[in-house]
């Protein structure tokens, strides 16, 4: 009976060492991972090869150093000059097959440029601008265009941007309706280069889009140009290109009825002094409530009365009719709204300094009955304090009170103390707050030089996250002084304001008009905790328009 139970338990040990082991060696694996591979596929041989003369071959063969993929065949790759027929475009494994359709022309230098096509299968690295030159004849086009593309606005190199050459001749025919033959990619250095051109008169373009198909037709997309016709006769370097948003040129609206009946509208374009105006049901125009935002794109109509099935509401610039817009609601139709009030009170519950507090409502805001609002000083409850409506934005209340310091605050609504527009009412609600610290608040002043003083320019200053706090017009050298900056970075530009209206404009290919020039200076302002700091800006002399 010994001996069975030692061979049983010698036999349990073996199997379950069997197990461990099996389990070990399922643990163990090849390291995973390794370096991302960063770099595109390489070209290993071209058949014909690259620059080719006396070209008279009907198929071309480019071999790659590793798998990979060709996509957007016919918006990415163009042959210059364009045949007739189309080129024939095949992966086999690592390798292009190119089958030529149509007869080529006698002593003339052709140039496939495959755009952003190429990229490897696994990590999509793409190999940007690769071309395949050859020619018919003795001689290849060797001249060359080269420069930098940047945004207008920020003033950064512009990467991924499409620089795009059309001859004169092509300009008028294709420019906005056919893709280009000569083009190319900006690096990460906003910079191009256009090889292997022909002495002739060029237009160059830059292109930011959002579809693939190197066509200027969409509103939002960037566009560049140089005002000058490109007599190319020699090597052309230092072009440099600017890129901007063109207003639009006919006024489009979208929009209507939001889930809970207000009506947002957004226009394609930025207006001077945009206004709404409802035109029907007659005598409903005196309901309204309309909020244009800061930016003049977007306008929110509220209507006191909804008693109605249609609406009829006239879009006017300056008071100049644009557009009209029809909706219709049924008259018993119902909105879900929700009643909501914010403060500009920091999310650590500080009120700025020299500042009022501001009630805002989700919606106008109709009624507020001051009796039903308390404030305490620590736990003293006060009296001498006013609440009213704000005439500069309807959904606001503005509460005055000479604040102190180190005191404690307390705001109490009681239910009922606000009513908007639509008759719905706040719950009881608490708000506790402090005034912030004078000391973690600066003065900035810029000492503004300007190169000219017969002409205008807009100082704008603006915070790390971009956004602007404040926009002064000078026409002369003076001192602009911005108090109660929190401590921070901030950054300064200036706008030349050629058309002296105190905005800035952009361009218009069509009409062959650049944006507006605009500086931004690249060092930015540092200001320290209860300082006054004085900092000169000298504005640099307006480059030349391009």
């Amino acid at each position: 009976m010994l001996n069975k139970k030692a061979g049983f338990f010698g036999s349990l040990i073996i199997v379950f060492s069997i197990i461990l082991l099996n389990f070990g060696c399922a643990s163990r694996q090849l390291p995973q991972g390794g370096p991302r591979d960063h770099d595109p596929p390489k070209l290993l041989l071209a058949t014909p090869a690259n620059m080719t003369r006396h070209f008279n071959s009907k198929t071309i063969q480019l071999d790659f150093d590793e798998y990979f993929k060709l996509t957007n065949i016919y918006s990415e790759i163009s042959m210059s000059p364009t045949p007739a027929k189309l080129p024939e475009y095949k992966v086999k494994k690592k390798s292009i097959l190119i089958t030529l359709k149509d007869s080529l022309e006698k002593n003339t230098t052709y140039v496939i440029n495959f755009g952003k096509a190429i990229a490897d299968v696994n990590e999509s690295n793409i190999l940007k601008n690769f071309t395949y030159v050859f020619s018919t004849g003795e001689h290849i086009d060797s001249l060359s265009m080269s420069g930098t593309v940047v945004n207008a606005t920020t003033q950064l190199k512009e990467k991924d941007a499409t620089v795009m050459l059309f001859t004169l001749k092509q300009d008028s025919l294709l420019f906005g309706k056919k893709k280009p033959t000569v083009y190319a990619t900006t690096d990460s250095a906003g910079r191009f280069s256009l090889n292997n051109l022909h002495p002739d008169n060029y237009r160059i373009y830059a292109l930011k889009e959002t579809s693939p198909d190197k066509i200027y037709n969409k509103d939002d997309e960037l566009i560049a140009f140089n005002k000058k016709v490109i007599h190319l006769t020699t090597d052309t370097s230092n072009i440099q290109l600017n890129l901007f948003k063109q207003a639009p040129s006919k006024l489009r609206i979208v929009g209507g009825f939001d889930p809970d009946g207000k009506m947002t509208f957004i226009f394609n374009k930025r207006l001077d002094k945009p206004s709404l105006k409802v035109i029907y049901p007659p005598d409903f125009d005196k309901y309204k409530i309309v909020d244009i935002t800061k930016t003049k794109d977007t306008a929110t109509l509220y209507m006191r009365n909804m008693g109605f099935d249609s609406i009829r509401i006239a879009v006017l610039d300056n008071n100049k009719p644009l557009d009209t817009i029809a909706k219709k609601k049924g008259k018993k139709e119902t909105f879900q709204r929700t009643f909501a009030l914010s403060y500009n009170i920091s999310g650590d519950g500080r009120l700025k300094p020299g500042t009022n507090l501001v009630i805002r409502g989700f919606y106008p805001l109709e009624n507020v009955e001051s009796s039903l609002i308390t404030l305490k000083e620590d736990s003293a409850e006060v009296s001498n304090f006013t609440v009213q409506k704000d005439t500069a934005n309807p959904k606001n209340l503005i509460l005055n009170y000479r604040w102190k310091q180190n005191d404690n605050y307390t705001l109490a609504l009681d239910n009922g103390a606000v009513t908007d527009i639509y008759g719905d009412k706040n719950r009881k609600v608490n708000k506790k707050f402090t005034i912030d610290k004078r000391e973690n608040y600066s003065q900035l002043t810029l000492a503004v030089t300007v190169p000219d003083t017969g002409k205008a320019y807009i100082v704008e200053v603006m915070n790390e996250q971009k956004e602007l706090l404040h926009s002064d017009v000078i026409h002369k050298s003076t001192s602009l002084t911005y108090k109660n900056y929190l401590t921070g970075k901030y950054t300064v530009s200036v706008i030349y304001d050629a058309n002296n209206n105190g905005k800035w404009d952009s361009g218009n290919v069509k009409e062959k008009i650049q944006p507006e020039n605009i500086w931004i200076d690249d060092t930015p302002i540092t200001l320290r905790a209860n300082w006054e700091q004085v900092t000169p800006i000298t504005v640099p002399k307006e480059p030349a328009t391009p």
